[in-house]
């Protein structure tokens, strides 16, 4: 049964049966029959299948989100006995903005490996939100506050956006003064998804004030925003700890700081649902700590 549970979840996170298969080391054949038996042993669909996607019925998802906690709950069993409660082992999977993982997850995610020599770590960067359900994640550090959901959310601390610009971009343009003076400008614009972040909120007599920015380059990837504003093409919005560095060395130059852009909430995401195995727990605890006040990693704006 915990095989054919893996099986499932493999599936989803692969967007597939056979690129599960290729995983697992199965035939095509072999795991579409492995699927049907275990639709048969529970008497449901799981999934609706075409020729391009795979879809979880309601009964796949309960199947889904049970089974990662029966599974999360067997392999602690497993650690405890084979290694000793005093020792962690087995994998994390999570998810961060790029950006803000290069700099400042990643070195903590080393020390935690360099301790922890049964874990492993699937990071997963991306700009976008990603389903943490569905693709199996344990965990996702986020900008923004939480939406209404299924899921649980452990505070990281408050970041502030900036608007900066490369010297060499202001010189050739101008330093905007006034936020409605970003209308005159080229503005590197990021998408998140199908949504592009062209609203900037300042604050305007103790009022927010939003300006519809505009510009010739949007992307989905604040990695490539940085460097198009580096590179003097735009003025761009990002979070002051990844261009902290930036500022610091005259790289960069933030704009309009009197205005005082809003602020940001930063957290830990993770399924309500989930059974979180100890080794999740002590990753989500280092990472809070590296985020704490008086820490070297990121501060409170």
């Amino acid at each position: 049964m915990l095989d054919g549970l893996k099986l499932f979840l493999t599936i989803l996170e692969k967007g597939g049966l056979s690129a599960a298969g290729r995983e697992l080391g199965l035939s095509p054949a072999s795991v579409s029959e492995r699927l049907a038996a275990l639709e048969a042993h529970y008497g449901v669909t799981l999934l609706t299948r075409t020729t391009r996607s795979l879809r979880l019925t309601e009964e796949g998802r309960v199947l889904a989100e049970g089974a990662r906690r029966l599974l999360a709950e067997s392999e602690e069993l497993e650690s405890r006995i084979r290694l000793g409660v005093d020792k962690l082992s087995g994998p994390v999977r999570l998810s961060a903005p790029v950006d803000l993982g290069h700099q400042r997850l990643v070195p903590v995610l080393d020390r935690f490996l360099a301790e922890h020599p049964e874990v492993s770590v699937d990071l997963d960067l991306t700009d976008g939100v990603v389903d943490l359900v569905s693709q199996g994640m344990d965990f996702a550090v986020r900008y923004g506050a939480l939406p209404d959901s299924g899921l649980k959310s452990r505070p990281l601390g408050h970041n502030r956006r900036v608007v900066c610009a490369s010297p060499a971009y202001l010189q050739a343009h101008g330093t905007p003064q006034h936020p409605d003076d970003l209308i005159h400008h080229d503005c590197i614009v990021m998408r998140f998804g199908v949504h592009s972040d062209r609203a900037w909120t300042f604050h305007l007599n103790g009022q927010p004030h939003t300006v519809t920015v505009k510009g010739r380059r949007v992307a989905n990837q604040g990695q490539l925003v940085r460097q198009w504003c580096l590179s003097g093409h735009g003025l761009c919005r990002k979070s002051v700890w990844d261009v902290q560095a930036d500022l610091d060395s005259g790289r960069l130059v933030e704009v309009l700081p009197e205005f005082a852009s809003e602020h940001s909430a930063v957290q830990i995401v993770y399924a309500a649902t989930r059974v979180q195995p100890r080794r999740v727990r002590a990753l989500m605890d280092r990472i809070a700590e590296a985020f704490a006040p008086g820490t070297t990693g990121p501060t409170q704006a």
